[in-house]
């Protein structure tokens, strides 16, 4: 079997007669170039299956005008809304976009981010691991002058371009309406403190706590991967023993959906015994049984200000006056059937 040869203008200029460098104005729609040519030209390379390197191209005019954009895990909710409104949005600016999950593991991160640097992309969008708190893999970009934009877990103290959620305000809102809902004993399921997300959602917990008066007690929070599994794991930890709690705000929808679960397990009525507050506004928030109360954080919003950042940051580099700074996306709490009325024990100090 005969090896398979890339054809390249050089074969589609043997083949019409033609210079390279006609063929080369041709497939570039070059105004100089007549229609009959282009059109002889674009016929020859389809019949030779010719393809145009666009890495070639990129070396000659040092632009790709590709993004790649790294994610946790392309399946959760929150990061598969935000790559889709940041795909659409560069495509209106001619960029394609490159996406790859780490998985949530560090070392994958690094080697995505070395992995896009030798691919030669014009910017890098960011959303980081739960537990990356060494940056440095991303100053090859810095360093470069390479447009880097980070998004929801965002670094703390990285002098780059943030946006990223009102996550404290988020905490506080969640916990606050539960409270306003009469409930006194609230359990708090995190995501690990490695994470800005968790931190600030955690603080904005103890804050509404602190405000109503109400304690704040260690064996109320529990801190974990947002997995359903772990969720899971975590409700039996909680309703192993009497007194239960008569509310709940979990930092995902995913967790918040599966207490939900559990609850119809041992019996236990939502919103009447046990109130839950969730992350996100996943769909399936809509949909469950009852529905379930959660924390909008506006990802079309948060696409759209990543992309006119990058954009933002693409013209400062030709200027050479890149700019860097922190941008909040605001949050709004959906209220549902699963946090109305007022717990039985409120209703009773009525």
């Amino acid at each position: 079997m005969s090896k398979r040869t890339e054809k390249t203008i050089v074969d589609i200029a043997e083949e019409l007669k033609l210079s390279v460098s006609t063929v080369s104005r041709a497939l570039n729609d070059n105004p100089n170039i007549s229609a009959r040519t282009k059109d002889r030209v674009k016929k020859m390379a389809r019949k030779l299956g010719y393809r145009p390197n666009a890495l070639a191209a990129g070396l000659r005019n040092n632009k790709s005008k590709t993004i790649g954009l790294i994610v946790p895990r392309i399946s959760m909710f929150f990061p598969a809304a935000i790559s889709t409104i940041i795909q659409n949005k560069l495509q209106e600016h001619g960029y394609n976009l490159i996406i790859c999950q780490s998985n949530d593991s560090y070392e994958q991160e690094v080697a995505l981010v070395n992995t896009l640097y030798s691919a030669r992309v014009d910017g890098l969008v960011v959303s980081t691991t739960l537990y990356t708190t060494d940056f440095s893999h991303f100053d090859v970009f810095k360093d470069n002058n390479i447009p880097l934009v980070f998004f929801d877990r965002v670094p703390k103290d990285y002098n780059v371009k943030v946006i990223k959620g009102d996550d404290y305000l988020g905490g506080f809102t969640a916990t606050s309406h539960l409270i306003e809902r009469g409930c006194k004993d609230i359990v708090h399921i995190s995501g690990p403190l490695s994470c800005n997300l968790y931190l600030e959602r955690v603080a904005g917990y103890k804050s509404a706590l602190q405000q109503h008066k109400l304690p704040f007690r260690k064996t109320r929070i529990f801190y974990q991967e947002l997995t359903r599994d772990n969720a899971w794991q975590t409700c039996e930890k909680i309703f192993a023993q009497k007194p239960y709690p008569d509310g709940i705000f979990a930092s995902n929808d995913t967790t918040a959906i599966t207490i939900m679960e559990y609850c119809r397990k041992i019996n236990l009525r939502v919103p009447e015994d046990l109130k839950i507050v969730g992350y996100s506004n996943d769909p399936r928030t809509e949909i469950v049984t009852p529905p379930i109360t959660s924390v909008d954080q506006y990802p079309a919003m948060m696409g759209e200000r990543v992309v006119a950042a990058l954009m933002e940051l693409v013209t400062s580099r030709q200027t050479g006056t890149p700019r860097y700074s922190q941008e909040i996306i605001p949050i709004q709490l959906i209220a549902r059937e699963s946090s109305a009325g007022a717990t039985k024990a409120a209703a009773k100090k009525k």
